[in-house]
């Protein structure tokens, strides 16, 4: 046996190709061997999925080949995860036993519609990729009536992004002439638009879908969903075409591992480790708590940072270092208006006292920079 240590990481995300280069630029495959496991085999940046909505964009161009990982000297093996061995710290997928020195966890929220009773015979899954195409095509079709935006459960993956599909939405409507004869109704489990982003800037989120004829309904809490109806805790509400964001949960093997409790994340801290000796997680299968009322939201650019300081971390250890990397909680999503301009939310999680958020203007500059973001992604990292 070679005593090369082995890091596993678990998911070709945003979390696990950001620490896979991270490790691999910084350590040769002589220091260290590197082993992605995703059971799907491309890489997609989340926000190309409105894109495909639109009809701007195909599935085929927005994705990049996580078997392009080799030339980089990063193995690649497109297999499910059916456990995580936390004891004899080895994974079993459906083929092999991989044991490991480093693990990790980079499996990002799976969506988890069937817990809304009536959803998936009633709604389309926003968030789901097999059904893009199919939700363009009634967005085309559609002349009059009722779409409504339902946000089902939270936390939910990339906050800002059901507004974005709202004004994305609108602007179809409108370059169709159809706009005037159909209702735009969002409607979402909190209090504002985006918590995580603090009273702030959720107001101008709602002033921004608002000078669109975008209604926002808050606290509206989902039961359950019938042919054109959503059920409500606390009232009802029509619809003629219906976009979920269904509830998000860990995947299966998270929960059979131990490492979260039924229906959460995985609970980290700044340096992403778990309680298990050199198991780290970051991203979306996670929850980075930042006070009582906020944890790190689930966002690619906070999978990134997360995955950054874990690989740094690593690379330390490697190196015989003393470890001291934190996550820094800083990162900025961006908001398109649907009007060939974006607007960008930068993040600060920990800065002291409090969290602090900013939302910039709306540009044609912004725009640019959220598809050189996606292209630098997709170049640096396969």
């Amino acid at each position: 046996m070679s005593n090369i240590p082995h890091v596993l990481i678990l998911g070709g995300g945003f979390g696990g190709l950001s620490a896979a280069n991270e490790i691999r630029n910084n350590l040769s495959s002589l220091q260290i061997k590197i082993t992605v496991v995703d059971k799907k085999d491309w890489f997609m940046v989340g926000f190309a999925k409105l894109w495909i909505i639109k009809g701007t964009r195909t599935f085929e161009n927005s994705i990049g080949s996580l078997n392009e990982l080799v030339k980089k000297e990063i193995n690649f093996l497109k297999e499910e995860v059916l456990q995580i061995d936390l004891q004899n710290k080895n994974i079993r997928t459906t083929t092999k036993t991989l044991p490991y020195d480093f693990l990790i966890i980079a499996m990002g929220a799976v969506l988890a519609p069937e817990k809304i009773p009536g959803l998936s015979e009633n709604g389309m899954n926003l968030y789901d990729h097999d059904q893009l195409t199919e939700i363009h095509n009634k967005l085309k079709k559609i002349k009059s009536g009722n779409i409504a935006i339902s946000i089902m459960g939270m936390p939910y993956k990339c906050p800002p992004a059901p507004f974005e599909a709202s004004l994305l939405i609108d602007s179809m409507l409108r370059e169709k002439g159809v706009r005037d004869s159909v209702q735009i109704h969002f409607y979402s489990p909190s209090p504002i638009t985006l918590p995580a982003a603090g009273p702030e800037i959720s107001q101008q989120i709602l002033n921004l879908i608002n000078s669109e004829n975008i209604v926002f309904h808050d606290s509206c809490k989902i039961k359950l969903v019938e042919k054109n109806k959503l059920i409500f805790q606390n009232g009802e509400a029509n619809f003629d075409l219906l976009l979920a964001i269904p509830p998000h949960v860990a995947p299966k093997v998270i929960y059979d591992s131990g490492l979260a409790k039924e229906g959460g994340f995985i609970p980290i801290t700044r340096d992403c480790k778990t309680p298990f000796e050199n198991v780290y997680a970051v991203g979306d299968v996670t929850t980075l708590i930042v006070n009582d009322t906020m944890a790190v939201p689930k966002a690619g650019v906070f999978a990134e940072g997360e995955a950054i300081t874990v690989a740094q971390n690593i690379i330390s250890k490697i190196q015989s270092k003393k470890e001291s990397s934190l996550f820094d909680g800083k990162g900025g999503c961006f908001i398109e208006s649907g009007r060939d301009t974006a607007s960008l939310i930068e993040v600060d999680m920990f800065s002291e006292p409090k969290p602090s958020t900013k939302l910039t203007e709306s540009t044609a500059e912004h725009l640019a920079e959220k598809i050189q973001f996606e292209k630098e992604r997709l170049s640096k990292w396969l």
